[in-house]
């Protein structure tokens, strides 16, 4: 049993775990999964609190950390790691920090709509998101070896150019990060959104055979893999009938509004 007064973990197989943080307005979830030999932090949460005193309690292996994409609410303790990953197109990002959000907006949406008491260490008014180097690049297709534990990468555009979605091996859970999660639409707010993007990613997620449970990184944990064909569906509906502006940024990304 894990104690913390942010965090809410739940096991969801063996060696493998979400890690919540339901006190927050948008419900962001990390994932560790645990191999033979290290383990995979996909995302560290919005840094109101520092995961690694979850993730410290729960293995004494080294930790890799599996980025996402780029955007605030999931780099949040990548500072309290040293082991790094991030997709090429959202390297930039990473160590030069983030585009099209100001810090005021980006302090003003971590406090905002709150459920739960924030820490009583944690300091607002000194929240910076994380700048650095990654450790390496992530690629499509790619398989990491965790010691008789494979992930994959999946290169899923869109939502950012370099989102990646990762699927475990030993369980066949696909997490998705936010190309795709259910209760609320798929938001971003930054000008390197894609929608043309992310509906060739949702099409190219709905094609992957054997997916015993799908996580997206907000909202409900634990989605059933029928939501793949349900985004293909929708991926093919958009298309049929031209109800995307086909570019990139804010403006054009408002034009669409899939709730799964």
């Amino acid at each position: 049993m894990i104690d913390h007064e942010w965090f809410s973990v739940r096991q969801l197989a063996e060696k493998t775990y979400a890690i919540s943080e339901w006190g927050h307005w948008e419900k962001v979830h990390s994932f560790l999964l645990i191999g033979q030999d290290k383990a995979a932090l996909i995302d560290t949460g919005l840094g109101i609190a520092t995961i690694k005193e979850v993730t410290d309690q729960l293995t004494d292996l080294p930790i890799s950390v599996l980025t996402s994409h780029v955007h605030t609410d999931h780099i949040g303790s990548h500072a309290a790691f040293d082991d790094i990953y991030v997709h090429a197109a959202d390297e930039a990002w990473l160590k030069n920090g983030i585009q099209g959000r100001t810090l005021e907006q980006i302090r003003f949406d971590l406090t905002r709509d709150l459920t739960s008491d924030l820490p009583a260490y944690f300091d607002l008014e000194g929240f910076v998101p994380f700048m650095g180097e990654a450790s390496g690049l992530l690629r499509d297709g790619q398989l990491l070896d965790l010691g008789q534990r494979l992930v994959e990468i999946i290169h899923t555009p869109g939502h950012s150019p370099g989102h990646v979605a990762f699927l475990d091996h030993q369980t066949q859970f696909l997490f998705t990060g936010d190309v795709l999660y259910t209760q609320t639409p798929v938001y971003a707010f930054y000008p390197s959104t894609s929608p043309e993007d992310l509906v060739t990613s949702w099409e190219k997620l709905s094609r992957l055979p054997k997916i015993a449970k799908v996580f997206g990184s907000h909202n409900q944990l634990g989605i059933e893999p029928s939501i793949l064909d349900e985004a293909g569906r929708a991926a093919a509906f958009l298309r049929q009938h031209e109800l995307v502006h086909w570019g990139s940024g804010l403006h054009e990304f408002g034009q669409l509004s899939v709730k799964f």
